[in-house]
């Protein structure tokens, strides 16, 4: 298994497929802007013109798309994956989408005789570059272990989380937890600004309490800055929102507190900040703290 092919060369892909490549694998690059091709043909890897050129002779087809339609489209196109992937192929698919579509991916791959894999990672682009991504994964046990020397490769916690579909209702977990956290790091730099602390001291001390976190270390010092270039883009946790809020319905599962932080990062990219990185919630946070100016009837 040293051929991969890799579609989605994107913020997060890009560096994915150079990590591959770091480990030995020969890579094949798709993707639909060609100059991101051409940026992964200069980092050394293989450029293909169509997903189907990418994919003829590949062990491993790697996916990285930004959305459940996306997937669909690139798999089940008459010049789609499961058109021209070999039987016997694995197809890992590192994109962050509804469980029920990875369900209908891993259904179609075996009736095609193709080993398939939902493999959402978590990490943000600079996990992606460090290689040190978080990758949780549904599927078969067998086909799992036949991935390894490929998922090992882009992360350093791999970890098989149940059959298909479980890795995207885990990280559909994972982006809650971390909405979650963003918004409350958010409120409470808001809070410490308003009592004139010294935010950079706070963030740092509070970083060493329980009040730590990934969250607060990573996103801190952007939030306090208010520098947002995009690690993790809103538009795509306000997505990745969606996806939780529409599973945690149909399971009949409550999240009060998810549904709440769902609206604002709906409200942050109805304002036209959805390419900002998600810790622009913060924006949100000083609107409503904002005193009401001389005008305000």
């Amino acid at each position: 298994m040293r051929t991969v092919a890799f579609l989605g060369l994107g913020i997060m892909g890009a560096p994915m497929a150079v990590n591959l490549l770091r480990a030995g694998f020969d890579v094949v690059g798709y993707n639909r802007s060609r100059a991101k091709v051409d940026a992964f043909v200069a980092a050394g890897g293989r450029g293909a013109d169509s997903i189907a050129e990418a994919v003829a002779g590949a062990d491993v087809v790697v996916t990285m798309l930004p959305d459940s339609p996306d997937v669909r489209d690139v798999m089940f196109a008459d010049d789609g994956v499961l058109a021209h992937t070999a039987a016997g192929a694995l197809l890992v698919d590192c994109s962050t989408i509804r469980p029920d579509v990875a369900r209908e991916v891993a259904e179609s791959s075996a009736a095609r005789g193709v080993r398939a894999l939902d493999a959402p990672v978590s990490g943000g682009e600079q996990g992606a570059i460090d290689g040190k991504l978080s990758i949780m994964v549904g599927g078969a046990d067998a086909d799992f272990a036949a991935a390894r020397p490929v998922l090992d490769a882009m992360g350093t916690t791999v970890v098989h989380v149940g059959p298909a579909g479980s890795g995207q209702t885990v990280k559909a977990a994972n982006q809650l937890i971390v909405a979650g956290n963003i918004q409350l790091v958010a409120e409470a730099v808001v809070f410490l600004e308003a009592h004139g602390v010294d935010t950079d001291s706070a963030v740092r001390v509070l970083g060493g309490g329980l009040a730590g976190s990934k969250v607060l270390e990573v996103k801190g010092a952007g939030m306090t800055g208010r520098t947002f270039t995009p690690g993790f883009r809103a538009e795509l946790h306000h997505k990745d929102l969606g996806i939780l809020t529409s599973a945690a319905r149909d399971a009949g599962t409550a999240t009060p507190l998810g549904a709440v932080v769902a609206q604002l990062m709906g409200a942050l990219v109805a304002q036209g900040h959805g390419e900002l990185d998600h810790s622009a919630l913060i924006k949100l946070v000083e609107q409503l703290s904002a005193p009401p100016s001389a005008d305000t009837p």
